[in-house]
């Protein structure tokens, strides 16, 4: 593992004079200042002018996603996209965020957050004040208010909310609701995310060490911007974060820092409702007809150039919640958190924190309702936590299906206690490590993680081939070296014990047992022969990786002997017509494509080395997998070390900047810039 080592003493030596820039408004005053990375350092007195110079450098960058996204949460889409978009705009009235948003916003929102939300509204604001050619006509100024709802607004997205209305509107109502298992395509869809930590009893030279490896698209309203904030009140952080968030997701502080990884806990239930044949707006609870809540609400739809049309359509809820209404059936929806205001309280305070006892204190706050969250700071406190809010539910159901909507008995109101869900703190391994895996063998030993909670949570009990390989690397080396700390995060290789190489083993079993026709011989060869590992140089790789079926866990996977023949078949016309043979380095078919830039890259789906890839031309082109990547340490003597990399750079959708891919060759070649020295 090579590291790009950049001589400076300070990042502000890196800074030049002419990417310095001063903004202000009545109100709010902020310095960006850019570095030879282009990547924003704000400067402010408060943390509310840090915000506001967060939100105009993440504009002047992209502003183009800012805008979707506030269009998106004011449910304003289609006005500029036209019918496809409709169904965010229905879905946000559905959800009556708005309504929640006036009556809760004054009690629910803490006075600072309010104040931070204004000054990255207001940073927006004076953004397009100074580039009003970028505005378009019907984008109203932004408000605190919006910065507000547009956390409630893609949280539900996160964790599975439009797969869950994705099964609840084929022709037949499915008798499994949940949404795992599925191929979400949606804009504010999670991926993956890798999390490691290292204490200084597990290092080699006494430090604590931890890896930010986030899996995320490469583009769109969760894609990764960075940002270094600094303020008088104490922020000095390097994070990464999405369009539309005043504050930092992931990242760290001069005394801490932290990462999330996706989980699927069981947040969405499902209520068949009856409804009464002679009223359509009532449903029967607790013995008598209730009325639903019904509410007729306009959507603007952009039908073709400047002309659009307002439809009005009925919105309605239940006790329960929001109720859709189908052929087969009319269904309210329960999902938790959906009424929570403090999103971004929970994430402000989080980075604020200076250890262990402040961050478990913002923990508790609890609003954040998923998401596995991994620590390390520099006392070398490790802390790892299946951050989620669990509805605590009746035993007696299978939570799994469709639930009868009748009886209170189904109508749950609290949540299972934050103390209560699987976490390890100061491991006595001095590792963790979570790769959207199970929470009980986050050091590999079922000992260290507290009781598990009932099936119904829906709480993972899977391993992942990152796992796996975590578990085979920094899981097993009882002295870990910079060097190595390095190497195993980039980690190409399938485990042994992995769903890919048990799939493909069975194959080639398969098609021995049945006789393999003599134009495949070759490929069944090469499979077979495969290592395991997608090195850009690996000639088996591609071969394999096109072909074979691959899962999360094993229950998801979908394996069939010929539809696998068929896939390879194709991979093998695909490869000869682009390539000229089937045996090609894996770096000549995945890669790096931004705009006139085309790189190799390593890696696959579930290494380490996290790579997502879509056909397109000649290439599978990257499309989501490792993006935005830190590595932090602090020493025994209170040394303070950070990298990081972001697949393009700063410039996220400039592409007349220089910084637009200047970050790309580095990220192919497994190579990191350093931001703190």
């Amino acid at each position: 593992m090579r590291i790009l080592i950049l001589l400076m003493l300070t990042i502000n030596y890196l800074i030049a004079k002419n990417n310095v820039l001063a903004v202000n408004d009545s109100i709010f005053s902020a310095r960006i200042e850019r570095d030879q990375w282009g990547v924003p350092h704000i400067y402010g007195k408060r943390d509310a002018d840090v915000s506001f110079g967060l939100a105009y450098a993440h504009a002047q960058d992209d502003f183009a996603t800012m805008e979707d996204v506030i269009f998106a949460l004011r449910g304003e889409l289609a006005s500029i996209y036209g019918r496809e978009a409709a169904v965010n705009d229905y879905y946000v009235h559905l959800m009556n965020y708005w309504r929640m948003v006036e009556e809760r916003y004054e009690s629910d929102v803490a006075d600072d957050v309010k104040l931070l939300c204004q000054g990255y509204a207001a940073g927006i604001n004076r953004f397009l004040q100074d580039d009003p050619d970028l505005r378009k006509r019907s984008f109203d100024l932004v408000t605190a208010k919006d910065i507000i709802v547009g956390f409630s607004h893609r949280m539900p997205l996160m964790f599975g909310l439009d797969g869950v209305l994705k099964k609840l509107s084929k022709k037949k109502a499915p008798e499994f609701i949940g949404s795992s298992g599925d191929v979400q395509e949606g804009a504010f869809d999670m991926l993956a995310s890798n999390v490691m930590a290292v204490g200084p009893q597990r290092s080699s030279d006494g430090y604590t060490r931890l890896w930010i490896n986030t899996h995320q698209p490469w583009d769109g309203p969760v894609s990764w911007y960075e940002a270094h904030l600094v303020s008088e009140e104490g922020w000095d952080f390097f994070g990464g974060l999405f369009p539309g968030s005043p504050v930092p997701l992931i990242g760290h502080n001069t005394s801490l820092g932290w990462s999330h990884t996706v989980n699927e806990p069981d947040l969405i239930d499902v209520y068949k409702l009856t409804i009464n044949q002679l009223n359509k707006d009532q449903y029967w609870f607790e013995g008598y007809w209730k009325d639903l809540e019904v509410r007729t609400v306009p959507i603007k739809v952009k039908i073709v150039g400047p002309f659009s049309w307002t439809f009005k359509r009925t919105v309605k809820s239940s006790i329960h919640g929001p109720v859709l209404e189908f052929d087969h059936g009319s269904y309210a929806l329960r999902i938790s958190s959906s009424k929570d205001l403090r999103f971004l309280e929970q994430w402000y305070r989080m980075g604020k924190s200076k250890n262990i006892t402040e961050f478990k204190e913002a923990m508790k706050i609890h609003a954040i309702p998923m998401f596995n969250t991994g620590y390390a700071d520099k006392d070398g406190k490790l802390y790892y936590v299946y951050n989620a809010k669990i509805p605590k539910r009746d035993p007696r159901y299978d939570w799994r299906k469709i639930l009868p909507g009748e009886s209170k008995q189904t109508l749950w109101h609290e949540y299972v206690p934050y103390d209560r869900l699987p976490q390890v703190y100061d491991p006595l391994e001095g590792f963790f490590q979570n790769c959207n895996s199970s929470p009980y063998l986050a050091t590999g030993s079922r000992v260290d993680a507290s009781r598990p909670l009932p099936d119904w949570t829906g709480i993972e009990k899977h391993q992942t081939n990152r796992a796996l390989r975590s578990l085979e690397t920094f899981g097993i080396d009882p002295a870990i070296t910079r060097e190595e700390f390095f190497e195993y995060k980039f980690d190409v290789e399938y485990s042994r014990e992995s769903i890919l190489a048990g799939v493909r083993d069975r194959y080639v079993r398969d098609m021995v047992k049945k006789g393999i026709p003599d134009e495949l011989v070759l490929a069944i060869d090469m499979l077979r022969g495969w290592n395991l590992r997608a090195d850009s140089t690996n000639t088996s790789a591609a071969l394999s990786i096109l072909t074979l079926p691959n899962a999360f866990k094993i229950e998801d996977l979908k394996y069939d002997r010929d539809s696998v023949t068929e896939k390879l078949r194709e991979t093998i016309s695909y490869l000869n017509k682009q390539h000229g043979r089937i045996d090609v380095p894996l770096g000549r078919v995945i890669r790096l494509v931004r705009g006139n830039t085309t790189l190799p890259l390593s890696g696959g789906p579930g290494t380490l080395r996290a790579i997502y890839s879509k056909k397109e031309g000649k290439v599978y082109k990257a499309v989501a997998g490792d993006c935005y990547i830190q590595a932090v340490e602090w020493g025994p003597e209170g040394q303070l070390n950070a990298w990081s990399i972001h697949q393009y750079g700063s410039a996220t959708r400039d592409e007349h900047s220089p910084h637009f891919d200047d970050q790309s060759r580095l990220f192919s070649k497994h190579e990191l810039k350093v931001i703190r020295p």
